[in-house]
Parts: C-alpha cells; structure tokens; sequence
C-alpha cells in the first residue's frame, strides 16, 4: 500500500474509533431516557414529551454510525456466501460490485437526508425545543460515512484489522 494510501487507512482508524465512541455514547443516553420515560410515567405520572423524540434521534444515529462501521470491515453490504463460492474473478466482481453499490448507498443516504434535514430544519420537532430536521443528521452523516469507507475500501481492498495489519 502506497505511504497517502497508509496515512488514509491511519485517519480512517481514527475516525472509526470515534464513531464507534459516539454510537456507545448514543446509545447509552438512549437507554437512560427511556428509562426516565418509564420512571416518569409509571412512578411519576407524568411522562414527559421530550423523551420520544430524542431517543430516535439516538437511535438512527446507533444505526447509521454502526451500519458504516460495518461497510467499513465488509461485514454489511457484502455478499460473502457468494463471494466465498466464487474463483478468484468471479470473487473479485462480486466484491468490487458490494463496494461500489454501498458507495451508491451511502451518496444516496447522505444526499436525500441531508435534503430532508435542511427542508426539515425551520420546524419545530413535537415534543422537544429542538429543530425537527435534527431527526435526519444520523441518516445524512451516517450516509456520509458509508460512502467514505466505501470509498476507502475501493482504494485499499480488503479490510485488515489495525492490529493484525502488518508492520512496514
């Protein structure tokens, strides 16, 4: 692998690192409001409108933070039990085709939902002070996510663990 190809890889680990550190995050407050809107309503009888509303935003963005991590290691988007039955250009095809329909994916998730996010963005979303085109940020960067590490992929091929990757 080429010395921008390796520094690429380096930035992507990184990168990858927080996403999954921000996805952990998410889903813990997600956790914790639901549990607030269990206590609140059944203890305090009084469930609050907020809690709703912020966990699915928590929740897409668990989702699309851990579906482009996945595209990333080749665990989504790829059809492995073909890929494994194939000869090697057949494999290579099938491959290169995951990559590249995960790529179209993720322009696509990132385009439409940031179209989503901006229209959205002016009204109010039910239940919390919050911009209601917030709701479609974890569906646009997510997007932009799957799109980047599917880039990654066609650049560098296969993916190879940080630490098993060889030492140069």
């Amino acid at each position: 692998m080429s010395e921008p190809l390796r520094g690429l890889t380096g930035a992507l680990d990184r990168l990858t690192t927080i996403v999954i550190g921000a996805a952990c995050v998410s889903l813990v407050f997600m956790a914790l409001i639901q549990a607030w809107q269990v206590f609140a309503r059944y203890v305090l009888n009084d469930s609050p409108g907020w809690t709703e509303p912020l966990a699915l935003l928590l929740m897409s963005i668990v989702v699309m933070f851990g579906a482009a991590v996945a595209v990333r290691r080749e665990t989504h988007f790829a059809f492995q039990s073909l890929q494994d039955s194939l000869p090697g250009p057949g494999r290579l095809l099938t491959l290169t085709l995951s990559r590249l329909i995960a790529a179209a994916t993720g322009a696509a998730l990132m385009i439409f939902g940031g179209t989503l996010m901006l229209d959205d963005w002016s009204v109010a979303m039910a239940g919390a002070p919050l911009p209601a085109g917030l709701k479609f940020a974890g569906l646009c960067v997510g997007g932009g996510l799957i799109l980047l590490f599917a880039i990654e992929r066609l650049l560098t091929g296969d993916y190879a663990h940080p630490q098993s990757a060889p030492e140069l």
